[in-house]
């Protein structure tokens, strides 16, 4: 099968996000995902980022497929885990299988044999593609996913899906159409669509170059937290795991907010996959230093998809607090100079009350993406820890997202 033909199949079952780490083995697949002016393929840095943002995706109205190499399921095992499978975040994981039958580069042997046996262990259900039997298992896994709110996934042998330049395409020297800088949802009547280049991000904030050699923080995180959530209306707010999310529910509770209990790191992935899905209204994540650093390389997918809703604000307390208060490399690492570096249309550092408000009141929606640096003391107050199950965060925040 072309891969124009799986494409036109995962669209006619309502598939409509499309993210993952490129495979040869469906190289034409991709092809196709990339010449679409609705929907287009939007790649990923790492496979577990992939899930992140189908998660996010997900919760914003979308039905999300995530394309990896087998090597990418060790990459995914602890997002698999502890995010889409003790949430219930349905997706599609299209999953090649290198090494198939032993016969592959040294690499992929191991992998190769253990594929099937990985996912036996998550409990996710699997079939495994052929060229007769792609259009009934597409239909199979949809159902699946849907009545068991899990991921679903396709294992793709060697040779199911055709190569683009088997198929008669070729790739295009330029690239892939950029997605748009925001896209809205089904429920709001467009799609994805190609982007114009966003101009140069502008240099940093007053309050970040009057502290460019150093920056003393005097304002507790949980202060901060409270500065923040008051400023707010009914924005979605994805939270990083942590003590974090304890501090934000003690200050106040509130459906629109995504309390994450596991899988460090991919908050900003969640919040950019709803950030993309969901333009019309501010998306903001509330992210650490230790989370942060975990997965920098979101910071270039958020400056190259470039969301304009998007406002990502890092509480940096250079310490990995929930587990003794180790030192994080931020004490080195100026964070906002990578989100600069990154592509954030607007960046700033700030350590006071007042500078917190006035930088979120200037991440308006259409000026974005803006990342905010929030230098904050290590100390932590009492907080007591969230009594909500999973699956009711996951529920009440999409309901909320969508208005229903």
């Amino acid at each position: 099968m072309s891969g124009a033909e799986l494409a036109a199949l995962l669209d006619r079952h309502g598939f409509d996000f499309f993210t993952g780490v490129p495979c040869s083995l469906v190289e034409g697949l991709i092809s196709a995902l990339e010449r679409r002016p609705h929907d287009p393929w939007l790649p990923a840095v790492r496979e577990d980022v992939a899930i992140g943002m189908a998660a996010g995706a997900w919760l914003g109205g979308r039905r999300p497929v995530v394309v990896m190499q087998n090597s990418g399921l060790g990459t995914s095992l602890n997002a698999l885990a502890s995010l889409s499978l003790m949430y219930g975040f349905p997706a599609l994981l299209v999953v090649t299988w290198r090494g198939y039958a032993g016969k592959d580069a040294p690499e992929h042997i191991l992998m190769g044999e253990i594929t099937p046996k990985i996912l036996d262990l998550l409990n996710i259900p699997y079939r495994v593609l052929g060229p007769e039997s792609i259009g009934e298992l597409i239909e199979w896994a949809s159902q699946e996913m849907d009545a068991k709110e899990i991921p679903v996934a396709l294992i793709v042998p060697p040779g199911v899906v055709e190569s683009a330049a088997g198929a008669g395409g070729a790739t295009s020297e330029v690239g892939p159409p950029r997605p748009a800088r925001g896209s809205k949802s089904r429920e709001s009547g467009e799609r994805v669509t190609k982007s114009v280049a966003a101009p140069a991000p502008p240099a940093l904030s007053t309050a970040s170059a009057a502290k460019d050699d150093e920056l003393k923080p005097v304002i507790s995180r949980r202060e901060a937290l409270g500065v923040v959530l008051k400023e707010l209306a009914d924005e979605p707010v994805i939270h990083a795991n942590g003590y974090m999310c304890r501090e934000s529910f003690a200050i106040g509770d509130r459906p629109q907010n995504f309390y994450m209990i596991g899988s460090m790191g991919l908050a900003s992935a969640i919040g950019l996959g709803l950030a993309l899905v969901r333009p019309e209204r501010r998306s903001v994540v509330f992210d650490g230093d230790g989370n942060l650093l975990m997965s920098l390389g979101t910071l270039a997918m958020v400056g190259s998809l470039g969301p304009r809703n998007l406002v990502h604000i890092v509480f940096d307390n250079e310490v990995y607090g929930s587990t003794g208060g180790q030192p994080s490399p931020s004490r080195e690492t100026r964070l906002d100079r990578m989100a600069r570096g990154a592509g954030y249309r607007t960046v700033a550092a700030v350590t006071t009350t007042d500078e917190v408000a006035r930088a979120l009141r200037s991440a308006d929606i259409a000026g974005g993406p803006h990342f905010i640096l929030v230098k904050v003391t290590a100390g932590e107050s009492p907080a007591p820890r969230i009594p909500h199950t999973p699956h009711t965060i996951r529920d009440r925040f999409r309901r909320k997202t969508l208005g229903a």
